[in-house]
């Protein structure tokens, strides 16, 4: 890997190791429905990353607009299609992560992240045509070894799991076919559909706005510490690297997950999973074995 590649690695880890403690704020709002969560987070994000790109990003969002325009009625149909659907798929698992975590328990929602890079890098394999060599075959043997033997537990954990894994792979999948544009307009386009889509059901279904200062204080840092900036280096770092690479590097996200589950929020595990944890680890390094040992080059020829 080039040097100048090591910024996208460096994004695509960060972002997961964020959303390994996404699971703190979602818990202190355990007492508010999952929906309302979820309508609350979206539009309070909308509103500080439209902000952001009309502030900052002016020119970004302009040579956007530019190239789209350029483009032939197909070309923009594709890409109407491809933020659509991508803003279902990220909805669905927005829900789905929010529901798992306040209803289910927090190692289904973990447990999804585990289940997620092995759907990402098959499906980068055949849709993207994107090569796996035998090094990261072996890994996603692995990784499917510690999955079958988390998956010995619960069937109503694992099907959540798989629930959310699916949706947020084939979302990373569609975000690698669109690199023509820039990532946070991407995500700002994409909230906002979400916006248009929510609206109707948060109408019909409205029951009071919040009053609560703990709520919006939660909701706040959900929406940019936890939405758009995570988000944004994950969808960064597809710039650089193939998304089955960061559908592995997604196992950054359950391990710091199921940390917090144990010492911050106490529960229990015992043996069995410690062991599946491990191989999951295991399988990290496996499969990234050729970046890691490219950036511990690079820094002992920096020193």
């Amino acid at each position: 890997m080039q040097p100048s590649n090591f910024r996208y690695f460096f994004a695509g880890i960060l972002s997961f190791a964020i959303w390994g403690f996404f699971s703190i704020p979602l818990r202190n709002l355990k007492a508010f429905p999952s929906e309302e969560i979820l309508y609350y987070r979206i539009f309070t994000s909308v509103i500080f990353i439209w902000l952001a790109i009309f502030i900052f990003r002016k020119k970004q969002l302009r040579t956007d607009l530019v190239y789209f325009k350029s483009l032939k009625l197909k070309g923009k149909r594709n890409i109407l299609l491809q933020l659509v659907v991508s803003t279902l798929l990220l909805m669905g698992n927005w829900y789905t992560y929010i529901y798992a975590v306040n209803n289910v328990s927090l190692q289904s929602a973990a447990f999804a992240y585990m289940v997620c890079p092995l759907i990402t890098a098959f499906g980068g394999f055949i849709i993207l045509k994107e090569e796996l060599s035998g090094l990261k075959l072996i890994s996603l043997g692995i990784a499917l070894l510690s999955i079958l033997l988390l998956a010995t537990g619960s069937l109503v954990e694992v099907s959540w799991s798989v629930i959310i894994a699916s949706l947020y792979a084939f979302y990373l999948i569609i975000q690698r076919k669109m690199q023509y544009l820039d990532k946070l307009n991407v995500l700002a386009v994409q909230i906002g559909l979400a916006v248009l889509l929510m609206l109707p059901l948060y109408l019909a279904r409205h029951a009071g706005f919040p009053q609560s200062l703990w709520f919006w204080e939660n909701i706040t840092v959900i929406a940019v510490f936890f939405t758009i900036i995570p988000l944004f280096m994950s969808l960064y770092a597809l710039i650089g690297i193939p998304s089955s690479t960061l559908g592995i590097i997604i196992y950054v996200n359950p391990i710091i997950a199921f940390a917090v589950a144990i010492f911050y929020f106490g529960e229990q595990v015992n043996a069995h999973r410690l062991f599946a944890y491990t191989l999951l680890l295991a399988s990290v390094l496996v499969f990234n074995w050729v970046i890691i040992k490219d950036i511990l080059t690079f820094k002992i020829k920096k020193t």
